[in-house]
């Protein structure tokens, strides 16, 4: 979490102009800022600076962004904000799949970013009371935490959040707008693969067949529903 109210962020950029430049501009804002050139260096940091949240550029020397990606998620559940080049949509996709939170796209604009790394944060800081049973699956708001059958999931930041909307209006369709306005905080600018690639992580983790979903349902040409269950 925040270390006595400021955030600690790992930026993983190979490109020095890049690199300084959004370790300056991140500093200002308040941040604590570790950044590296690589991918190697990036999973060593991870290690020891415990960061809040990682700004990982995909077109790394060595090992590439995704594979980056793929290590932080499965070696634990730290936000992650990719960035990308602009225009090139599977690199997005392929990105959100490995388990990215979010994408800024190059060239990065510092006020974009800050705004994409406080809406991460503050998405895994928020909580509500109650402890919620649907179906197989038990919510904790309070403590943020999601069981099925007994057993602790282990969800993303992004996919808990969307977790949390979703149950949290059981039966109501949401369109991928007001959930990116709600769990992403992106407003008008939003982009809609973003939901759709966190509900295909979430459902792996909480349905018994993703093929079938019983918790996060499709309402077709709209949007997604919880339940019923």
């Amino acid at each position: 979490m925040k270390l006595g109210g400021v955030s600690r962020v790992l930026l993983i950029e190979d490109d020095p102009a890049v690199r300084e430049g959004l370790e300056l501009a991140l500093t200002r804002h308040g941040h604590r800022v570790r950044a590296v050139e690589s991918g190697e260096q990036g999973l060593d940091r991870m290690r020891t600076d415990l960061p809040d949240v990682v700004v990982l550029d995909l077109m790394l020397p060595g090992m590439d962004g995704f594979e980056v990606c793929r290590r932080i998620r499965a070696a634990g559940q730290v936000p992650i904000i990719m960035l990308t080049a602009r225009g090139d949509d599977m690199d997005v996709v392929a990105g959100l799949e490995a388990g990215a939170d979010d994408y800024v796209v190059k060239p990065v604009q510092p006020r974009v970013l800050e705004a994409r790394i406080g809406a991460v944060l503050r998405r895994i800081g928020r909580d509500q009371a109650e402890l919620e049973r649907h179906g197989d699956l038990t919510i904790d708001r309070a403590g943020i935490v999601i069981a099925k059958r007994g057993v602790p999931v282990d969800l993303a930041p992004t996919e808990l959040r969307l977790l949390l909307e979703l149950s949290g209006t059981p039966g109501r369709v949401h369109s991928r707008q007001q959930l990116l306005e709600s769990v992403w905080e992106h407003g008008y600018f939003g982009d809609s693969r973003l939901v759709d690639a966190c509900v295909q992580r979430l459902r792996a983790k909480i349905e018994d067949d993703s093929a079938a979903p019983v918790y996060v349902q499709t309402v077709r040409g709209f949007g997604y529903r919880f339940g019923p269950v």
